[in-house]
């Protein structure tokens, strides 16, 4: 079972800065990346083509219905990609500071 995780989710304005801060304070990520983007979905039967921030969240396997929680409390989409990928493997020097910098 993996101990770590990357999670995935997009927001749009100051709404990406308070996720960063809400899972930062909290010791709830150990990197969090954002990286500009464009989705391209359909939502209530109507193409849509936004610019998005996508972050790309470092932590434990042990803080994701938290960080999930976390990330829904401060979220305005109605349904925000939230997405888990466990990390079966990588640098164990990096995986050691996740830990040691994260709660």
């Amino acid at each position: 079972m993996s101990r770590y995780c990357m999670i995935l989710t997009t927001a749009q304005g100051a709404i990406t800065q308070k996720i960063i801060e809400a899972l930062l304070s909290k010791q709830l990520a150990a990197c969090i990346q954002t990286i500009p983007t464009r989705s391209h979905y359909v939502w209530q039967g109507v193409a849509r083509d936004e610019a998005e921030d996508l972050l790309i969240i470092k932590a434990k396997v042990a803080d994701w219905s938290t960080i999930e929680d976390a990330i829904r409390a401060v979220h305005d989409y109605d349904t925000p990609e939230i997405l888990r990928f466990d990390v079966d493997a990588g640098s164990q020097t990096y995986l050691d500071w996740i830990t040691q910098v994260t709660r």
